[in-house]
């Protein structure tokens, strides 16, 4: 289905995984995509054929670069009718070890929050500039429940979560919708490093097409898919069950790996 007016669309994250994912439904779509990464990964081949595709490269985690990156959109368009931060990453915290890589929070605190806060530092201005403007972040199911070993993934997730809530309230005079993506486990270069059980695992094409139709209404909240969503209710409310079922059994004799 092609849209009769173009919009244009910026994706961080876009060189794999569901951002590469969203950004071929925004092409198909019709819409004028600009998309992001350090480098530019699968959209090489893309970028060979599709006129309505530039990109842009930017490492959401270098603040230096915001102005810059900021001014290179603008000279590609001069608004955004919908901004999604897509960026992320994932590492897990190994307790057992005599030293735990506590500086993996920073790490993934960087990405996973502090570069959706520099991709709005970005696009905020140019989505201002669009009568109706859509801004959306990625956070994750992790959110609903807690997982072992993911205490810097879920912690930087949460914090996307209800960021992207207040700033809902904030942006409403500038006529901004914003929407907070919740997927479940989906197939990407990082869940494939993954060791353990990923239920209800989907492709980032399946989880794409359906960010994409529910972003069409612009919900608060978008969580997916809904038999994790019910799944990860039992965490919530009975979190002594949770912890029994998920936690590992207490180990009287501490020792530690080395």
């Amino acid at each position: 289905m092609k849209d009769t007016a173009q919009k244009t669309v910026w994706i961080t994250g876009a060189s794999s995984g569901i951002g590469f994912s969203l950004t071929q439904c925004y092409l198909k779509a019709g819409w004028q995509v600009l998309a992001s990464a350090r480098r530019q990964g699968d959209l090489a081949l893309l970028l060979e054929h599709e006129d309505n595709l530039k990109f842009i490269p930017f490492d959401v985690t270098d603040d230096r670069k915001i102005e810059s990156v900021r001014n290179l959109l603008a000279t590609h368009m001069d608004h955004l009718n919908c901004a999604v931060l897509n960026a992320g990453t994932c590492e897990y915290l190994d307790i057992n070890e005599e030293n735990p890589d506590w500086k993996m929070m920073d790490r993934v605190m960087s990405v996973n929050f502090f570069g959706l806060v520099n991709s709005l530092d970005v696009c905020l201005p140019l989505l201002k500039k669009a009568p109706q403007s859509h801004l959306v972040g990625v956070s994750s199911q992790a959110v609903q429940a807690a997982f072992p070993q993911a205490e810097a993934y879920g912690a930087s997730k949460a914090a996307t979560q209800y960021f992207l809530s207040s700033l809902r309230m904030d942006l409403k005079p500038f006529n901004i919708d914003v929407t907070c993506l919740l997927p479940g486990f989906v197939d990407t270069p990082l869940t494939q490093k993954n060791t353990f059980s990923m239920p209800f695992l989907m492709s980032a094409d399946e989880a794409a097409k359906r960010m994409y139709k529910a972003l069409q209404s612009r919900p608060y909240e978008f969580a997916f898919p809904k038999r994790l969503s019910m799944m990860l209710w039992i965490g919530r409310h009975f979190p002594k069950l949770w912890l029994s079922m998920l936690a590992p059994k207490p180990n009287n004799t501490k020792t530690f790996k080395k």
